[in-house]
């Protein structure tokens, strides 16, 4: 197997040539010991590192191929999407990722100047069934259960109820119209939710895209 020498401690350590292959022009810089921890509450720094916040919630910066290097659990087919504020509301991003087999097939990522957390989340999502076909049969996924309560259970309500709710106004309004109408017209597609910053490798590289606003290197 190829070896590479940990940019940390220095010593050697290998990766099966199948896991490179998979992934052109990643080049491993960590070995087992030094790859980012897990847990941790991290913001970014540039170029892809990171420093704690105190009282924020955990949050990590990685590249793109720090997340491959770091990260393999996690179901490896549907869409991943992510969007994230900093702070919030604040400057923010999103990204959604598609994957089969754990092949990249697309991904994008966007940023904006003055947005929310659920924003971003909503962005993601809308951005993720633009890139289906509308008979696709694929999962999209999200660490938002807002945003799935929103689309399942309470949007086709307050639609009914000429899109007014109890006990105020409906939030990101707009989002939560556009997104509701494109699930609706990818009938085979399924919304599910997935733990965040749980060690899911897509959830985590679709993270990775939406804060790839805030460093140098993708």
């Amino acid at each position: 197997m190829p070896s590479f020498e940990c940019q940390v401690c220095h010593t050697s350590f290998s990766v099966p040539q199948k896991s490179l292959d998979k992934y052109p022009g990643w080049k491993p810089k960590h070995c087992s010991a030094h790859r980012a921890t897990k847990g941790s509450t991290r913001v970014p720094r540039k170029k892809g590192g990171g420093r704690l916040i105190k009282g924020s919630k955990r949050e990590e910066c990685l590249t793109l191929a720090a997340v491959l290097e770091t990260y393999t659990d996690g179901p490896a087919t549907g869409l991943f999407t992510d969007g994230s504020s900093v702070p919030n509301p604040g400057r923010g991003g999103w990204g959604v990722v598609w994957v089969k087999d754990g092949e990249v097939r697309a991904q994008e990522h966007g940023y904006a100047e003055q947005t929310t957390n659920n924003r971003m989340e909503l962005q993601a999502l809308i951005e993720a069934f633009k890139l289906l076909p509308e008979d696709a049969e694929e999962t999209v996924h999200t660490d938002s259960r807002l945003c799935v309560d929103t689309i399942t259970k309470w949007a086709p309500n307050w639609e009914k109820n000429g899109w007014k709710k109890k006990g105020g106004e409906i939030k990101n309004l707009e989002l939560v119209q556009e997104l509701l109408a494109l699930f609706r017209a990818h009938p085979d597609c399924r919304l599910q939710w997935i733990a965040a910053h749980a060690g899911n490798r897509w959830n985590e590289y679709a993270d990775s895209l939406a804060t790839a606003w805030m460093r140098d290197e993708l």
